[in-house]
């Protein structure tokens, strides 16, 4: 590797996953600041919540990075969590450059951009397990990690002004179930050859203590479903193939069929198959199929454990599943965490599933969950094997950050910097530092259509959430410029006590409506635009002394 030049810098940019969880997107740059070079690890999403009503897909803004396409080297990705490969396919038209991944990770991917008609215009390369790519001044070697998801690599990214380690997510496990453990001795190795920064996963900093095994969840599922009577419903994330894969043994040991249940579910099953994953299970079977065999004998693995509303199971839980039933002397077994944010939604689909006498258990009764990412004790091992210059906590919000940061110091590491979005961090060759903010925010998924965040669309969609909407119609004559028609007034989202009540509020609109525009001089009424909002002021503040609220006006105004 040449020599770095005077001018040279190596820098880090978070633009998603730092000050929250989810939505990664990371970038590093190397070079002087006039000519820098760019990779983007890894670009993911996050969900929407009831702020972002109509939204379903959050991206991370890359503003920055698209502005200088033509410096950005690649995009590589360390696993295939949503949250760090969910926004390829949006944002991938924005870069235009090589993607990398290990061979399920590229599976994954490569479905994305088919949905997106991409499939032939954005290449993507395999990179073996352990693999080792070349990337202008980055030389990156793919390290094997253990995580709730086939093929998670940390990036051992070698520069001429240093080494940094990218741990991307991770957890200790000697017995993950499926694929190796982690590859501690090239993580020491690592520490041995000099790691200049640690870029590290913050998400149980607070959690004392191990993540726990795979082999305790595969032991505990087994016991617990050998137990059960009546029909048995598994809810996991799908793209943890190795839990899959317990429930799937589960099911064997107690003479169960397995039934998968939700698109998610066939996708990430099909993806671990192309890498020669589940290969040993028995062929599932179909809803139909399932219906046809004594309630014993089936086990339905379904996604939907944050309370989705699509998702196949509160449909199940609603009793509005075409095909699958729950009902009294059935069970249904969450083997996955309730991720913050998501926890009324989750206990409303327990309650729906307690109220059909469906039993519901929880890692509460059985241990049948554990996190992916590294606790305490974990962070310390890590931090004692790689032997950090720098610690840059990243993935977790600020709270969890600052603590990584804290213990980072207290084993010995000098320079801990919680990362934020938007920070540019430069780690080389002066030390740690915040050199300069750039612009960072989120893009929102509205439907067929990508948005900023402060869209007028969505500002409404809030507001007629919690205020509602006033519809005002007239038509005036084009000679006189007087209303010939109307005003006729309808309402969305607005109550009165009863009916009667409402239609005297709605002639009340009208009166005020009509007043507001004969009150116009010629000239004005003349001029639609001038019309209709003066007619929308008067109603909006008749409105809000009849309902206490500032509903949405809109006024049309025909001539006829």
């Amino acid at each position: 590797m040449s020599a770095p030049a005077p001018s040279d810098e190596l820098v880090f940019l978070p633009l998603g996953g730092s000050g929250e969880i989810g939505m990664n997107l990371n970038a590093y740059g190397y070079g002087p600041p006039e000519n820098r070079k760019w990779i983007i690890v890894d670009l993911g999403i996050t969900f929407g919540d009831q702020d972002t009503p109509g939204i379903d897909v959050i991206l991370p803004d890359p503003t920055f990075l698209a502005e200088q396409r033509e410096n950005i080297i690649a995009i590589v990705l360390t696993h295939a969590h949503e949250d760090h490969i969910g926004a390829v396919a949006h944002l991938w038209p924005r870069f235009k450059t090589p993607i990398y991944a290990t061979p399920f990770t590229a599976y994954l991917v490569r479905e994305k951009l088919k949905e997106k008609g991409l499939e032939t215009k954005a290449p993507v390369t395999v990179v073996p397990m352990e693999g080792r790519i070349q990337l202008g001044p980055f030389d990156i070697r793919f390290i094997t990690l253990t995580h709730s998801i086939p093929e998670p690599n940390g990036l051992a990214i070698q520069t001429p002004l240093g080494l940094v380690w990218h741990t991307g997510d991770w957890k200790l496990d000697a017995a993950p179930q499926i694929g190796a453990p982690t590859d501690s001795d090239a993580v020491r190795a690592l520490g041995d050859a000099g790691v200049l920064a640690m870029v590290c996963d913050s998400t149980n900093v607070f959690v004392e203590g191990e993540a726990g095994s795979e082999e305790g969840v595969r032991e505990a599922l087994a016991q617990t479903i050998a137990t059960l009577k009546g029909k048995v419903a598994v809810t996991a994330f799908a793209s943890n193939v190795a839990r899959v894969e317990s429930v799937i043994k589960a099911a064997a040991l107690a003479g169960r069929s397995v039934c998968l249940v939700g698109r998610s579910m066939f996708r990430v099953v099909g993806a671990a198959k192309s890498v020669g994953l589940l290969s040993d299970v028995a062929p599932f079977i179909t809803e139909d199929e399932a219906n046809k065999l004594p309630p014993e004998q089936v086990l339905y693995l379904c996604t939907g454990s944050q309370g989705e509303p699509r998702a196949a199971l509160a449909r199940i839980a609603s009793g509005e599943h075409r095909n699958v039933k729950l009902s009294t002397g059935d069970s249904v077994l969450f083997s996955s965490r309730v991720i913050p944010g998501n926890e009324s939604s989750i206990h409303a689909l327990w309650e729906r599933f307690e109220e059909r006498g469906v039993d519901v258990i929880t890692d509460k009764q059985s241990p049948i969950h554990v996190s992916g990412h590294p606790a305490r004790d974990e962070l310390r091992q890590m931090y004692q094997w790689a032997r950090p210059k720098i610690a840059i906590p990243v993935h977790g919000e600020r709270r969890h950050l600052v603590e990584h940061a804290k213990l980072a110091r207290e084993l010995q590491t000098p320079h801990a910097i919680p990362a934020r979005n938007g920070d540019i961090i430069l780690i080389a060759p002066n030390g740690p530092a915040v050199i300069d903010e750039v612009p960072s925010g989120r893009l929102y998924v509205d439907g067929t259509v990508t948005i900023e965040s402060d869209d007028e669309a969505l500002k409404d969609r809030r507001r007629l959430g919690t205020e509602g909407a006033l519809i005002v119609a007239m038509t005036m004559s084009a000679k006189r410029h007087a209303i010939v028609a109307g005003p006729d007034v309808r309402v969305r989202g607005l109550s009165a006590a009863d009916e009667e009540d409402l239609e005297v509020l709605l002639e009340d609109m009208s009166r005020v409506a009509e007043a507001a525009f004969n009150k116009l001089s010629a000239a004005d009424r003349a001029d639609a635009e001038v019309a209709e909002e003066a007619v929308m002021k008067a109603v909006r503040r008749a409105a809000e002394r009849a309902w206490g609220k500032r509903p949405i006006v809109d006024v049309i105004i025909l001539e006829a």
